[in-house]
């Protein structure tokens, strides 16, 4: 039986870790040891998400309804950033207006848990480069790649230049500060990046996790050894916090106040929500076991 779970103890910072007491067997992995996905991979994750995104760009007015943040986003082939933006907005105007001089800006990434958790802010991420406006036959491409990943935010046509900006973002420097820890990204590990496969359909899981699930959650403190008296008691909860291919973390809190984050490695890596099905199914037998 495979005994899964990292414990981070500490939710003000959720990102340490405490190694496994020497000689135990099948205990919480050593933080180091720990399978996780790249900076890069992280930073392409939520770059390709649906997480709230605002563009800066140094020395013009962002302010105003909308004005800075894009109404949808998709990434290249080559690693480019491709923003849909209002035409009218401060950061279309100044790429517009750039010409051939190069534009630098900045795009912020903030990734809240889709579950209610105390400190629900799971992380951000950075993408700062040159920005330039699509015309013609780019912007066409551009909008069809936006399509295919956020359908609703792109009109029939593509809209009138006028009124649909698409800036391309090429990314000169990038890094991630979130539940893994704080790290910078190289633009070409960002462009051969993959985000992960479980992306699209994580928030959903999470949520019904946590609405239908509440008692197998809480049944996997049984898997953290001693810890486990600390958020096994009567007000003890398990809320999922995050989920990728290698496994699922989950914050345990005791009367509702967070008590520390647990990180339940799965068997094998998962490529799609099948072998996730399994994965959680095997996890679950194994606290199952233990009680």
């Amino acid at each position: 039986m495979f005994r899964p779970g990292s414990p981070m103890p500490g939710s003000g910072r959720p990102t340490e870790s405490v190694p496994a007491p020497a000689g135990t067997t099948g205990q919480p992995r050593p933080w180091e040891d720990a399978r996780q996905p790249t900076a890069a991979e992280r930073v392409r994750t939520l770059a390709e998400s649906n997480a709230s995104a605002v563009l800066t760009i140094p020395g013009t007015d962002s302010g105003g309804w909308g004005a800075g943040a894009p109404s949808a986003r998709a990434v290249t082939a080559d690693g480019d950033v491709l923003l849909l933006m209002p035409g009218d907005s401060p950061a279309a105007r100044a790429a517009a207006h750039a010409q051939d001089d190069e534009l630098t800006a900045l795009i912020e990434i903030s990734d809240v848990a889709p579950v209610a958790v105390p400190h629900r802010i799971r992380g951000r991420a950075w993408l700062g480069g040159w920005l330039t406006p699509l015309r013609g036959r780019e912007r066409a491409g551009g909008l069809a790649l936006l399509a295919r990943t956020h359908p609703g935010a792109v009109p029939a046509g593509g809209g009138d230049p006028g009124t649909r900006a698409v800036l391309r973002l090429e990314v000169g420097e990038a890094a991630v500060d979130d539940l893994w820890g704080a790290e910078p990204v190289e633009p070409d590990a960002f462009a051969a990046a993959a985000a992960d496969p479980l992306a699209g359909q994580e928030a959903e899981i999470l949520q019904h996790l946590a609405t239908a699930h509440g008692d197998a959650l809480r049944g996997l403190c049984g898997l953290l050894g001693e810890r486990a008296d600390r958020v096994c008691g009567a007000r003890g909860r398990g809320v999922p916090l995050s989920l990728d291919r290698f496994g699922l973390r989950v914050r345990f809190t005791e009367g509702g106040e967070p008590v520390f984050d647990a990180r339940f490695d799965f068997p094998e890596p998962v490529r799609d929500v099948t072998e996730l099905r399994r994965a959680l199914g095997a996890l679950f037998t194994a606290a199952d076991g233990d009680r």
